[in-house]
Protein backbone atom coordinates (compact mmCIF):
# COMPACT_ATOMS: atom_id res chain seq x y z
CA UNK A 1 0.00 0.00 0.00
CA UNK A 2 1.23 3.82 -0.96
CA UNK A 3 1.29 5.86 1.92
CA UNK A 4 2.35 9.47 2.38
CA UNK A 5 5.27 10.37 3.38
CA UNK A 6 6.53 14.27 4.13
CA UNK A 7 9.72 15.18 2.42
CA UNK A 8 12.69 17.07 3.59
CA UNK A 9 11.13 19.83 1.38
CA UNK A 10 7.70 19.38 2.96
CA UNK A 11 9.81 20.03 6.24
CA UNK A 12 11.34 22.54 4.54
CA UNK A 13 7.96 24.39 3.81
CA UNK A 14 6.74 24.10 7.29
CA UNK A 15 9.52 25.89 9.10
CA UNK A 16 9.35 28.41 6.44
CA UNK A 17 5.81 28.93 6.94
CA UNK A 18 5.81 28.69 10.32
CA UNK A 19 8.61 31.52 10.48
CA UNK A 20 5.85 33.97 8.49
CA UNK A 21 3.27 32.98 10.84
CA UNK A 22 5.28 33.90 13.90
CA UNK A 23 6.58 37.03 12.63
CA UNK A 24 3.85 38.91 10.23
CA UNK A 25 0.25 36.85 11.33
CA UNK A 26 0.25 36.07 15.14
CA UNK A 27 1.02 38.86 16.16
CA UNK A 28 -2.35 40.81 14.52
CA UNK A 29 -4.19 38.08 15.63
CA UNK A 30 -6.01 39.14 18.54
CA UNK A 31 -6.43 42.53 16.80
CA UNK A 32 -8.08 40.77 13.33
CA UNK A 33 -10.59 38.29 16.05
CA UNK A 34 -11.45 41.54 18.32
CA UNK A 35 -12.45 43.94 15.55
CA UNK A 36 -13.69 41.44 13.28
CA UNK A 37 -11.38 42.93 10.70
CA UNK A 38 -9.72 41.03 7.55
CA UNK A 39 -6.12 40.37 8.58
CA UNK A 40 -4.82 42.63 5.62
CA UNK A 41 -1.22 41.58 7.17
CA UNK A 42 -1.87 37.84 6.31
CA UNK A 43 -2.51 38.87 3.01
CA UNK A 44 0.47 40.78 2.41
CA UNK A 45 2.53 38.59 3.94
CA UNK A 46 1.34 35.17 2.40
CA UNK A 47 1.36 36.51 -0.93
CA UNK A 48 5.10 38.12 -0.62
CA UNK A 49 5.95 34.32 0.26
CA UNK A 50 3.99 32.89 -2.42
CA UNK A 51 1.43 30.80 0.17
CA UNK A 52 -1.58 32.19 -0.37
CA UNK A 53 -2.42 30.28 -3.87
CA UNK A 54 0.01 27.60 -3.56
CA UNK A 55 -1.73 24.93 -5.05
CA UNK A 56 -2.01 26.64 -8.81
CA UNK A 57 -0.33 24.83 -11.57
CA UNK A 58 3.14 26.16 -12.47
CA UNK A 59 1.67 26.82 -16.25
CA UNK A 60 -1.07 29.63 -14.65
CA UNK A 61 1.96 31.57 -12.35
CA UNK A 62 1.47 29.08 -9.58
CA UNK A 63 4.25 27.75 -7.67
CA UNK A 64 2.45 24.39 -8.18
CA UNK A 65 2.49 22.65 -4.45
CA UNK A 66 1.46 19.39 -4.12
CA UNK A 67 -1.80 18.60 -2.12
CA UNK A 68 0.19 18.19 1.01
CA UNK A 69 2.02 20.93 0.70
CA UNK A 70 -0.97 23.50 0.40
CA UNK A 71 -2.05 21.66 3.41
CA UNK A 72 0.85 21.89 5.26
CA UNK A 73 0.95 26.25 4.30
CA UNK A 74 -3.04 25.92 5.83
CA UNK A 75 -1.92 24.41 8.97
CA UNK A 76 0.71 26.18 10.24
CA UNK A 77 -0.81 29.73 9.48
CA UNK A 78 -4.30 27.91 11.04
CA UNK A 79 -2.08 27.18 14.01
CA UNK A 80 -1.36 30.91 14.28
CA UNK A 81 -4.45 32.46 13.28
CA UNK A 82 -7.67 30.53 11.24
CA UNK A 83 -8.98 33.43 9.62
CA UNK A 84 -5.61 34.23 8.13
CA UNK A 85 -5.89 30.46 7.21
CA UNK A 86 -8.96 31.11 5.05
CA UNK A 87 -6.98 32.82 2.61
CA UNK A 88 -4.87 29.59 1.05
CA UNK A 89 -8.16 27.18 1.91
CA UNK A 90 -10.58 29.47 -0.05
CA UNK A 91 -8.11 30.48 -2.99
CA UNK A 92 -7.95 26.47 -3.10
CA UNK A 93 -11.70 26.35 -2.82
CA UNK A 94 -12.84 28.88 -5.25
CA UNK A 95 -10.13 28.04 -7.96
CA UNK A 96 -10.90 23.99 -8.07
CA UNK A 97 -13.95 23.69 -10.05
CA UNK A 98 -11.61 25.33 -12.53
CA UNK A 99 -8.59 23.68 -11.95
CA UNK A 100 -10.31 20.00 -12.40
CA UNK A 101 -13.63 21.27 -14.84
CA UNK A 102 -12.70 24.53 -16.91
CA UNK A 103 -11.43 25.15 -20.64
CA UNK A 104 -7.88 26.38 -20.88
CA UNK A 105 -8.99 29.89 -22.08
CA UNK A 106 -10.81 29.71 -19.04
CA UNK A 107 -8.35 28.67 -16.61
CA UNK A 108 -6.15 31.07 -18.32
CA UNK A 109 -7.52 34.33 -17.65
CA UNK A 110 -8.40 33.79 -14.02
CA UNK A 111 -5.50 31.16 -12.40
CA UNK A 112 -3.01 33.96 -13.25
CA UNK A 113 -4.59 36.28 -11.00
CA UNK A 114 -4.89 34.55 -8.04
CA UNK A 115 -1.45 33.22 -8.50
CA UNK A 116 0.19 36.41 -8.80
CA UNK A 117 -2.06 37.40 -6.05
CA UNK A 118 -3.80 40.37 -7.64
CA UNK A 119 -7.17 38.53 -6.92
CA UNK A 120 -8.91 36.13 -4.51
CA UNK A 121 -11.54 33.67 -5.51
CA UNK A 122 -14.53 32.69 -3.42
CA UNK A 123 -16.73 29.88 -3.48
CA UNK A 124 -20.88 30.01 -4.22
CA UNK A 125 -22.82 27.16 -3.40
CA UNK A 126 -25.04 27.52 -0.37
CA UNK A 127 -28.09 28.65 0.11
CA UNK A 128 -30.42 29.26 3.67
CA UNK A 129 -32.59 26.45 2.71
CA UNK A 130 -30.01 24.40 0.56
CA UNK A 131 -26.56 23.79 2.80
CA UNK A 132 -26.61 20.17 3.09
CA UNK A 133 -28.93 19.39 0.53
CA UNK A 134 -27.31 21.28 -2.41
CA UNK A 135 -28.97 19.70 -5.10
CA UNK A 136 -32.24 21.58 -3.76
CA UNK A 137 -30.64 25.42 -4.38
CA UNK A 138 -32.91 27.95 -6.15
CA UNK A 139 -30.55 30.69 -7.60
CA UNK A 140 -31.31 30.52 -11.59
CA UNK A 141 -29.33 30.99 -14.54
CA UNK A 142 -31.22 31.30 -17.50
CA UNK A 143 -29.58 31.52 -21.12
CA UNK A 144 -30.40 34.79 -22.74
CA UNK A 145 -28.56 35.10 -26.08
CA UNK A 146 -24.47 34.07 -25.74
CA UNK A 147 -24.71 34.78 -21.92
CA UNK A 148 -26.40 33.40 -18.85
CA UNK A 149 -28.88 36.13 -16.27
CA UNK A 150 -28.73 34.82 -12.43
CA UNK A 151 -31.02 35.53 -10.15
CA UNK A 152 -31.05 34.54 -6.81
CA UNK A 153 -28.63 34.44 -3.34
CA UNK A 154 -26.04 32.48 -1.91
CA UNK A 155 -25.55 32.82 1.84
CA UNK A 156 -22.23 32.30 4.57
CA UNK A 157 -19.66 32.53 1.70
CA UNK A 158 -16.37 32.95 2.74
CA UNK A 159 -14.06 36.08 1.97
CA UNK A 160 -17.14 37.70 0.40
CA UNK A 161 -17.06 41.38 -0.71
CA UNK A 162 -12.75 40.84 -0.60
CA UNK A 163 -12.51 38.18 -2.86
CA UNK A 164 -12.60 39.80 -6.92
CA UNK A 165 -13.92 36.28 -8.46
CA UNK A 166 -16.31 33.38 -7.42
CA UNK A 167 -17.27 30.12 -8.61
CA UNK A 168 -21.17 30.38 -8.54
CA UNK A 169 -23.60 27.33 -8.94
CA UNK A 170 -26.96 27.56 -10.15
CA UNK A 171 -29.54 25.83 -11.83
CA UNK A 172 -29.63 25.78 -15.30
CA UNK A 173 -32.66 23.48 -16.10
CA UNK A 174 -35.40 23.87 -13.60
CA UNK A 175 -37.43 20.55 -15.10
CA UNK A 176 -33.84 18.51 -15.57
CA UNK A 177 -33.01 15.54 -12.84
CA UNK A 178 -32.22 16.60 -9.51
CA UNK A 179 -28.36 17.03 -9.10
CA UNK A 180 -27.87 16.96 -13.26
CA UNK A 181 -29.44 20.63 -13.81
CA UNK A 182 -27.11 22.84 -12.62
CA UNK A 183 -24.39 24.65 -13.68
CA UNK A 184 -21.02 26.42 -12.88
CA UNK A 185 -19.87 30.04 -13.51
CA UNK A 186 -17.77 32.86 -12.51
CA UNK A 187 -18.61 35.77 -11.41
CA UNK A 188 -16.83 38.84 -10.82
CA UNK A 189 -16.95 41.64 -8.10
CA UNK A 190 -18.32 44.42 -10.07
CA UNK A 191 -20.63 42.07 -12.25
CA UNK A 192 -23.66 44.61 -12.80
CA UNK A 193 -26.35 43.27 -10.41
CA UNK A 194 -23.60 41.72 -8.35
CA UNK A 195 -23.90 42.85 -4.87
CA UNK A 196 -22.88 41.54 -1.22
CA UNK A 197 -25.13 41.45 2.48
CA UNK A 198 -23.98 42.90 5.56
CA UNK A 199 -21.65 40.69 7.43
CA UNK A 200 -22.43 37.85 9.02
CA UNK A 201 -21.49 37.84 12.85
CA UNK A 202 -20.25 35.19 13.96
CA UNK A 203 -19.07 33.02 16.90
CA UNK A 204 -15.50 32.83 15.47
CA UNK A 205 -13.15 33.04 12.26
CA UNK A 206 -14.33 37.01 12.59
CA UNK A 207 -11.24 38.06 10.15
CA UNK A 208 -12.45 36.26 7.53
CA UNK A 209 -15.59 37.97 5.98
CA UNK A 210 -19.01 35.72 5.30
CA UNK A 211 -21.37 37.42 3.29
CA UNK A 212 -24.71 37.10 1.10
CA UNK A 213 -24.43 37.31 -2.62
CA UNK A 214 -27.08 38.75 -4.31
CA UNK A 215 -28.02 37.96 -8.08
CA UNK A 216 -30.23 40.31 -9.14
CA UNK A 217 -30.54 39.58 -13.69
CA UNK A 218 -26.93 39.53 -13.44
CA UNK A 219 -25.76 38.86 -16.69
CA UNK A 220 -22.88 36.28 -17.46
CA UNK A 221 -21.56 36.12 -20.88
CA UNK A 222 -21.51 32.40 -21.83
CA UNK A 223 -17.74 31.25 -21.90
CA UNK A 224 -17.67 31.98 -17.94
CA UNK A 225 -19.39 28.61 -17.37
CA UNK A 226 -16.88 26.30 -15.56
CA UNK A 227 -17.20 22.75 -17.50
CA UNK A 228 -20.04 22.06 -19.38
CA UNK A 229 -23.81 22.51 -18.76
CA UNK A 230 -25.33 20.01 -16.14
CA UNK A 231 -22.23 19.39 -14.44
CA UNK A 232 -22.15 21.82 -12.04
CA UNK A 233 -22.94 19.53 -8.50
CA UNK A 234 -20.45 17.39 -10.23
CA UNK A 235 -17.95 19.59 -10.07
CA UNK A 236 -18.77 21.17 -6.62
CA UNK A 237 -18.79 17.88 -5.40
CA UNK A 238 -15.56 16.83 -6.83
CA UNK A 239 -14.10 20.19 -5.66
CA UNK A 240 -15.05 18.91 -2.06
CA UNK A 241 -13.38 15.70 -2.15
CA UNK A 242 -9.93 17.73 -2.25
CA UNK A 243 -10.59 20.63 -0.43
CA UNK A 244 -11.89 18.95 2.45
CA UNK A 245 -8.55 17.89 3.32
CA UNK A 246 -7.67 21.55 3.64
CA UNK A 247 -10.38 22.21 6.55
CA UNK A 248 -8.78 18.73 7.86
CA UNK A 249 -5.48 20.88 7.83
CA UNK A 250 -7.15 23.89 9.38
CA UNK A 251 -8.31 21.78 12.42
CA UNK A 252 -5.11 20.22 13.00
CA UNK A 253 -3.09 23.42 13.23
CA UNK A 254 -5.67 25.39 15.38
CA UNK A 255 -5.85 22.00 17.02
CA UNK A 256 -1.59 22.54 17.66
CA UNK A 257 -1.51 25.75 18.33
CA UNK A 258 -3.78 25.24 21.98
CA UNK A 259 -2.27 22.20 22.52
CA UNK A 260 0.84 24.79 22.47
CA UNK A 261 -0.54 27.10 24.70
CA UNK A 262 -1.81 24.78 27.01
CA UNK A 263 1.58 22.97 27.54
CA UNK A 264 3.49 26.39 28.17
CA UNK A 265 1.49 27.68 30.46
CA UNK A 266 0.65 24.13 32.50
CA UNK A 267 4.58 24.16 33.07
CA UNK A 268 4.68 27.73 34.00
CA UNK A 269 1.67 27.99 36.26
CA UNK A 270 2.03 26.56 39.83
CA UNK A 271 -0.56 25.51 42.64
CA UNK A 272 -0.07 23.63 45.74
CA UNK A 273 3.41 24.39 45.68
CA UNK A 274 4.50 22.74 41.64
CA UNK A 275 3.80 23.16 38.41
CA UNK A 276 0.21 22.04 37.33
CA UNK A 277 1.88 20.09 34.64
CA UNK A 278 3.11 17.61 37.85
CA UNK A 279 -0.38 16.69 38.77
CA UNK A 280 -0.92 13.44 36.69
CA UNK A 281 -4.59 14.79 35.63
CA UNK A 282 -2.96 17.69 33.59
CA UNK A 283 -0.65 15.07 32.26
CA UNK A 284 -3.32 13.04 30.72
CA UNK A 285 -5.40 15.41 29.65
CA UNK A 286 -2.32 16.29 27.75
CA UNK A 287 -1.35 13.10 26.36
CA UNK A 288 -5.31 12.42 25.04
CA UNK A 289 -5.14 15.95 23.44
CA UNK A 290 -1.61 15.35 21.98
CA UNK A 291 -2.91 12.07 20.88
CA UNK A 292 -5.66 12.83 19.28
CA UNK A 293 -4.02 15.71 17.04
CA UNK A 294 -1.64 13.47 16.06
CA UNK A 295 -4.01 10.83 14.61
CA UNK A 296 -5.70 13.43 13.16
CA UNK A 297 -2.80 14.49 11.56
CA UNK A 298 -1.91 11.43 10.13
CA UNK A 299 -4.87 10.69 8.79
CA UNK A 300 -5.10 14.56 7.62
CA UNK A 301 -1.93 13.68 5.62
CA UNK A 302 -3.12 10.19 4.02
CA UNK A 303 -6.25 12.36 2.52
CA UNK A 304 -3.81 14.77 0.88
CA UNK A 305 -1.86 12.09 -0.91
CA UNK A 306 -4.77 10.99 -1.42
CA UNK A 307 -6.03 14.26 -3.07
CA UNK A 308 -2.61 14.30 -5.19
CA UNK A 309 -3.61 11.24 -6.59
CA UNK A 310 -6.65 11.98 -7.27
CA UNK A 311 -7.41 8.24 -5.66
CA UNK A 312 -10.61 6.39 -5.96
CA UNK A 313 -11.63 5.98 -2.10
CA UNK A 314 -10.58 10.07 -1.82
CA UNK A 315 -14.28 11.31 -1.22
CA UNK A 316 -14.04 8.69 2.24
CA UNK A 317 -10.83 10.19 3.07
CA UNK A 318 -11.59 13.25 2.30
CA UNK A 319 -14.80 13.50 4.43
CA UNK A 320 -12.61 11.41 6.84
CA UNK A 321 -9.93 13.64 7.51
CA UNK A 322 -12.33 16.74 7.70
CA UNK A 323 -14.21 14.87 10.38
CA UNK A 324 -11.89 13.46 12.38
CA UNK A 325 -9.73 16.20 12.29
CA UNK A 326 -12.54 18.46 13.46
CA UNK A 327 -14.27 16.85 15.68
CA UNK A 328 -10.53 16.80 17.73
CA UNK A 329 -9.96 19.89 17.30
CA UNK A 330 -13.11 20.89 19.04
CA UNK A 331 -11.96 18.42 21.80
CA UNK A 332 -8.21 19.76 22.24
CA UNK A 333 -9.13 23.83 22.56
CA UNK A 334 -11.84 23.20 24.94
CA UNK A 335 -9.57 20.50 27.23
CA UNK A 336 -6.92 23.44 26.80
CA UNK A 337 -9.59 26.49 28.14
CA UNK A 338 -10.05 24.14 30.80
CA UNK A 339 -6.31 23.65 31.34
CA UNK A 340 -6.05 27.43 31.87
CA UNK A 341 -8.79 27.50 33.90
CA UNK A 342 -9.84 31.03 34.54
CA UNK A 343 -7.35 32.61 32.08
CA UNK A 344 -8.72 30.29 29.48
CA UNK A 345 -11.94 32.14 29.61
CA UNK A 346 -10.43 35.34 29.04
CA UNK A 347 -8.92 37.16 25.91
CA UNK A 348 -5.83 37.52 27.47
CA UNK A 349 -4.84 34.45 26.43
CA UNK A 350 -5.38 32.73 22.45
CA UNK A 351 -7.26 29.80 23.47
CA UNK A 352 -10.56 31.23 24.08
CA UNK A 353 -10.60 32.15 20.08
CA UNK A 354 -9.03 29.10 19.24
CA UNK A 355 -12.03 27.36 20.82
CA UNK A 356 -14.50 29.68 18.95
CA UNK A 357 -12.56 29.17 15.71
CA UNK A 358 -12.21 25.21 16.22
CA UNK A 359 -15.92 25.12 15.73
CA UNK A 360 -16.69 25.88 12.39
CA UNK A 361 -14.49 23.21 10.93
CA UNK A 362 -17.41 20.88 12.06
CA UNK A 363 -19.80 22.76 10.09
CA UNK A 364 -18.94 24.27 7.08
CA UNK A 365 -17.55 22.18 3.47
CA UNK A 366 -20.47 19.91 4.95
CA UNK A 367 -21.47 19.10 8.45
CA UNK A 368 -19.63 16.57 10.01
CA UNK A 369 -23.16 14.74 9.96
CA UNK A 370 -22.89 14.54 6.22
CA UNK A 371 -19.38 13.54 6.42
CA UNK A 372 -20.54 10.48 7.96
CA UNK A 373 -23.38 10.28 5.63
CA UNK A 374 -20.44 10.47 2.51
CA UNK A 375 -18.18 8.03 4.55
CA UNK A 376 -21.20 4.95 4.87
CA UNK A 377 -21.89 5.80 1.27
CA UNK A 378 -18.25 4.88 0.31
CA UNK A 379 -18.52 1.48 2.55
CA UNK A 380 -21.91 0.28 1.37
CA UNK A 381 -21.03 0.93 -1.85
Amino acid sequence: MELFTTTEEHEELRAAVRAVVRDKITPFAADVDEHSRFPAEALDALVATDFHAAHIPEEYGGVGADALASCIIIEEVARGCMSSSLIPAVNKLGTMPLILAADEDLKKKYLPEVASGRAMFSYGLSEREAGSDTASMTTRAVRDGDDWVLRGTKAWITNAGVSKYYTVMAVTDPDGGRGRNVSAFVVEDGDEGFTYGEPERKLGIKGSPTRELHFDNTRIPGDRMIGREGDGLKIALRTLDHTRVTIGAQAVGVAQGALDAATAYVKERKQFGKAIAEFQGAQFMLADMAMKLEAARQLTYVAAAKSERTDDDLGFFGAAAKCYASDAAMEITTDAVQLLGGAGYVKDFPVERMMRDAKITQIYEGTNQIQRMVMARHLIK
